[in-house]
């Protein structure tokens, strides 16, 4: 365990204590051990500190975004190109400074290269490790632009609490279908609590999203859908849920990049890359619905984001 603990505020330390941070609720107590669904103790939980160029352009900018990769996670996404930090017990974990000066330290080397923004990325079950990091970071004279990159699978009252702290939400909609994400991420309850969590962002941030005049983006809300083989029909769902619930003038980066992973090699569905075909349903159902804002991908997109944890910069 790093010194970490020290850094918490009292509300923070009873919340690891007896964690409900997330939907999940295991409420146990993660300064003894990662017995819960994410497998994270109250430590940093940090797999990767890197220079990440692969992000939606105004995320990533002209010169890259500085991501923090999290190990854990609290979704079980049979198809997580992160599968080799996302999955409790993993050993892929390069980035091994684990004293939080010596984090915040690697942090504003980045920074001090001219990067200007610090992703967070899989942060649902360390949100008070987000925390503390943004106030060491802020307590040394930075203010870079943070960027929170969520599977969505975020409880409103913790989106709620990070209002004033975080500048971007960068928030995964992957399913509208209980059963499907059930089958596909372990989390029946996955769409009302997004959608709830999108709710949030929403309120505090609304439909634009600023960006300087190289066009970083500085504060907002851009929303992730991972087209998925064999769902088309389940991607348009979550658009018209997004336009329905939300707005159209929301960003949408509707990706293509899904690539199968070892582990659904064999999978009836996910064992392929998408078919032209299903990506086209899905940009023409995002059109016909009005979006006005937002990115699509190149369908060889998936051959440049395939990450290796074991390497100190994974997407190098």
């Amino acid at each position: 365990m790093s010194d970490i603990s020290e850094f918490y505020t009292e509300e923070e330390r009873q919340q690891l204590s007896e964690c409900t941070l997330c939907p999940r609720e295991c409420r146990v107590n993660r300064f003894k051990a990662g017995t819960g669904y994410c497998g994270a103790d109250a430590g940093m939980n940090i797999a990767s500190v890197c220079v990440h160029k692969g992000e939606e352009p105004p995320v990533s900018g002209p010169d890259g975004i500085c991501n923090i990769f999290f190990s854990g996670c609290n979704l079980g996404c049979l198809y997580c190109q992160n599968h080799e930090i996302s999955r409790p017990g993993s050993d892929f974990r390069p980035f091994r400074i684990s004293d939080f000066s010596g984090i915040l330290e690697t942090i504003t080397s980045y920074l001090d290269s001219g990067i200007r923004a610090v992703g967070f990325v899989s942060p649902s079950h360390v949100v008070p490790q987000v925390k503390a990091i943004i106030r060491g970071l802020r307590s040394m004279g930075y203010k870079p632009v943070t960027v929170y990159n969520t599977n969505g699978y975020d409880k409103r009252e913790t989106i709620r609490g990070l209002n004033g702290l975080i500048d971007v939400f960068l928030p995964d909609y992957k399913y509208v279908t209980p059963s499907v994400a059930s089958a596909l991420s372990g989390a029946q309850d996955y769409p009302p609590v997004v959608l709830e969590a999108l709710k949030e962002m929403y309120y505090q941030k609304g439909s634009v999203l600023s960006a300087d005049s190289e066009g970083r983006a500085e504060n907002g809300l851009l929303i992730r859908h991972l087209v998925l083989p064999g769902y088309a029909g389940e991607s348009r769902e979550v658009l018209r849920s997004i336009a329905s619930e939300l707005s159209t003038g929301v960003h949408i980066s509707l990706m293509s990049q899904y690539h199968p992973t070892p582990l659904v090699k064999s999978h009836s569905e996910l064992g392929r890359t998408i078919y032209a075909s299903e990506y086209e349903q899905v940009t023409d159902a995002m059109e016909a619905l009005g979006f006005r804002n937002g990115w699509t991908q190149d369908l060889e997109s998936y051959r440049s984001y395939r990450p290796d944890f074991s390497r100190e910069h994974p997407f190098e």
